[in-house]
């Protein structure tokens, strides 16, 4: 796959504002082209002209020349001797199998996020998460929300799980599991993470420890990959109820941009109280640089964070969460970068031996 330009140019002039100005309306184009299957199309079928992909996607023609100059002009699609093609990219990434992922997280964005979004200013004002209010139901944080609504809730996890996957190469490949045998997975939720590192690392066991409902999808899911004789779940609440004992590590995986710092203070004490001497804490989720200048994915996936999960939540940068490992008591404070196109990373530290 071609290296991509992921941090967009400080605007300097009109032109350069362009892609900021309508950044709204760049990302329904390739909403459109996601809904109306065009790169299946044009996977499936090769370069085609735009009156045949009017007629490959039951569109207009007028309608799919506008779709073909977005998407081209985007570089989603290339254009040559009057025929689109796929850009290497979204080649690449229906050859690996990325891109029901990225469209997973397309609707994700579409019918979750999109609409919140628009509280950003307001809920900056505040230091509240107003986008709740274009969600049905009651509470004052996303989840609780997803709750009363099963058709949202299952589009939740099919976008988190759609990022796990993604994101967790670093997880899985780049941490050193020697010396571990045992891993509590701390609000592990559908245990994506749970099920691809047993499948990495055929010599970990692995229990997901989450809410009742998260660990009922969590065991469905376990079954299904025929994992069952390594990773089991143990019901329980992270912040009301002690964390099991007797394993050599414990992981929370996307879970400090949800929670205040002080609540991300009492998870990791919970973790060195219930880890033995030597045992290791693993904190996976996405980071802001040091220097306050980026990434811009991380800038721009605050939006979602500001208007929706809770009023604590955001993308902290890696420096707090050495602080917080230390504050807790662990040591030996390793940073592990993602080889990959996202900001995820790696944060641990080790309970020292007595």
């Amino acid at each position: 796959m071609t290296e991509l330009k992921t941090e967009l140019t400080k605007p300097v002039d009109l032109t350069s504002l362009v892609p900021v100005l309508f950044g709204f309306a760049a990302f329904q184009q390739l909403r459109a082209a996601s809904e109306l299957q065009l790169f299946e199309y044009l996977d499936l079928n090769g370069p085609a002209t735009s009156d045949q992909a009017a007629a490959g996607l039951g569109l207009p023609v007028k309608s799919a020349r506008k779709l073909l100059l977005g998407t081209t002009s985007l570089g989603l699609t290339d254009r040559a001797d009057d025929r689109y093609a796929l850009s290497e990219m979204l080649r690449a990434a229906m050859a690996d199998g990325t891109w029901p992922l990225i469209r997973n997280i397309i609707d994700f964005q579409q019918r979750l996020s999109y609409l919140p979004a628009k509280e950003y200013a307001e809920s900056l004002r505040t230091g509240k998460n107003l986008g709740l209010k274009h969600l049905p139901g009651t509470g004052n944080d996303l989840y609780t929300r997803l709750e009363q609504t099963p058709e949202l809730e299952n589009l939740f996890f099919r976008g988190m799980h759609s990022w796990s996957e993604l994101s967790n190469p670093v997880l899985l490949h780049q941490v050193d599991y020697s010396g571990v045998t045992r891993i509590l997975d701390v609000g592990g939720g559908d245990a994506v993470n749970a099920i691809a590192l047993a499948q990495a690392h055929p010599h970990l066991k692995i229990t997901v420890f989450d809410l009742e409902g998260a660990v009922e999808v969590a065991g469905d899911n376990i079954a299904a990959a025929g994992l069952g004789d390594r990773i089991d779940v143990v019901a329980g609440d992270m912040f009301g109820d002690p964390l099991p004992g007797g394993y050599d590590a414990a992981l929370f995986a996307h879970q400090f941009v949800i929670w205040s710092p002080e609540q991300n203070v009492a998870l990791l004490e919970r973790a060195y109280a219930a880890l033995p001497p030597g045992g290791r804490v693993i904190v996976f989720n996405a980071f802001a640089d040091d220097d306050g200048r980026g990434p811009l994915y991380t800038a721009l996936d605050n939006v979602y964070f500001t208007t929706l999960p809770s009023e604590e939540s955001t993308i902290y940068p890696w420096r707090e969460h050495e602080a917080w490992l230390v504050t807790a008591g662990f040591t030996d404070i390793l940073r592990i970068r993602s080889d990959g196109w996202t900001p995820h990373g790696v944060i641990e530290g080790r309970k020292a031996d007595e």
